[in-house]
């Protein structure tokens, strides 16, 4: 089954948003040639907001908004083929120790953002007390 094409323009349109975004920050705050932070907050904080999207009513109430925001904004602006690649040339320089702790710490991070989001977040109303 496909999805409507409302969500699919939905979608597109937010992830031209987060990749520009994206792009602004590593534009703003290279990552240099040491750990990558820049990256690595991009992929934290967008963990956190994928998890925080659900407390948005409107992402709640429409299929469009929470599209265009969660796989579209926030898919875009999150990037595991940049840590990918970034582990891979941290690798190739010798540097076998960074690339594990960037890559391992990583996916920790963003899975302690998720978590904690999760565990600060107020419990969702019901559908009938918005």
């Amino acid at each position: 089954m496909s999805p409507p094409p409302r969500l699919l323009l939905a979608v597109a349109a937010g992830g031209a948003v987060g990749a520009v975004v994206r792009y602004a920050a590593t534009q703003a705050v290279p990552d240099g040639s040491g750990f990558p932070w820049t990256t690595f907050a991009i992929n934290v904080t967008g963990s956190a907001l994928l998890a925080a999207l659900l407390l948005l009513p409107l992402a709640r109430r429409s299929p469009a908004w929470a599209a265009a925001l969660g796989p579209g904004v926030l898919g875009g602006y999150t990037t595991f083929s940049a840590t990918s690649a970034q582990g891979r040339d941290l690798l190739a320089s010798g540097r076998t120790g960074l690339a594990l702790l960037y890559v391992l710490g990583t996916l920790l991070a963003c899975l302690v953002a998720v978590t904690l989001v999760g565990r600060l977040a107020p419990a969702l109303p019901e559908e009938d007390e918005l």
